[in-house]
């Protein structure tokens, strides 16, 4: 059985077409690299590099791509609608064929020590925290890239990896193991953020919404919508069309439709397999039925 490991760099730039296309090209360079998808968003200002291979294929693609960005990006300048702290956001490796947790551990503390040595401060977070504080990646961005000049003069938050001193060009990093991540968005036809704001507070699971779930609402300007943008970090128990239907629930509950909804980055094939059976109500489906999947080794 090959071994394949899945990553989803995110990148604090989705505007600069050229930068983008320097931090693909330096991942593409990877020797064995498949590079899935990259997903821009002008108003996130943010890109998601999604790449696969075996795990040592995956991590040098995750340096190649990392350190082009920690070249090119300046934090200090960056303006956008989705939280960040850094150039290098947030760089999740996901085990998913034949790669054991301690495999995914060694890659991911490996790349940590990566970017320590170009001078960015970096944290582990999930399987990969050193700390129960840390495990969770909103606790640890808390308060964005502006409030890291602050939070670094404090003991509790010297980093696992790199300086403990506050970088305005690259800010900080988080990077560990987790299962793998959906990243599902709806946009609604409104431009009311208050209505998003309320919807994505009765999805969350920190508020009382669905376990699993993360949500926050974001502005759209250029397509004048209003986005509830969520995580779901266990598909297996927090279903796609469970979370959709609930959005589209409060929605109606405020008068205000649905314009279309999105995927950011990879979906395992497990998922579709709940997608089939809630929305299509196809008995006992499995992810064996679709052909492509007895092709993969």
């Amino acid at each position: 059985m090959k071994k394949i490991m899945l990553c989803e760099l995110n990148v604090s730039e989705g505007t600069d077409s050229v930068k983008i296309e320097a931090v693909t090209d330096a991942l593409s360079s990877t020797h064995d690299i498949t590079v899935i998808e990259v997903n821009s968003d002008h108003d996130h200002n943010r890109s998601v590099f999604s790449f696969i291979g075996a795990p040592e294929v995956v991590l040098a693609g995750a340096k190649n791509a990392a350190g082009r960005a920690v070249e090119l990006i300046d934090m200090s300048v960056h303006k956008g609608s989705h939280p960040r702290m850094g150039t290098i956001d947030v760089a999740p490796f996901v085990p998913i064929r034949g790669v054991t947790i301690d495999e995914a551990l060694s890659v991911a503390r490996e790349f940590g020590k990566f970017l320590g040595s170009l001078g960015v401060p970096v944290y582990y977070y999930e399987d990969a925290a050193t700390r129960p504080e840390r495990q969770n990646l909103v606790d640890i961005r808390k308060g964005q890239y502006e409030a890291l000049a602050e939070k670094m003069k404090d003991e509790a938050w010297r980093p696992d990896e790199g300086p403990f001193a506050f970088v305005p060009k690259s800010g900080a990093t988080v990077t560990g193991v987790r299962f793998p991540l959906v990243a599902f968005n709806v946009n609604l036809r409104t431009t009311d953020l208050s209505v998003g704001k309320e919807i994505a507070k009765r999805m969350r699971f920190s508020s009382g919404g669905l376990r699993f779930c993360r949500a926050i609402a974001l502005e759209l300007t250029d397509k004048n919508m209003i986005q509830v943008s969520m995580n779901l970090t266990n598909f297996e128990k927090t279903p796609i069309p469970v979370v959709f239907d609930m959005v589209k629930s409060l929605a109606d509950s405020f008068g205000v439709g649905i314009a279309e909804s999105e995927l950011v980055g990879p979906l395992p094939l497990a998922a579709i397999e709940d997608v089939m059976r809630h929305c299509l109500r196809v008995r006992a489906f499995t992810v064996e039925q679709i052909v492509e999947s007895h092709l993969l080794g």
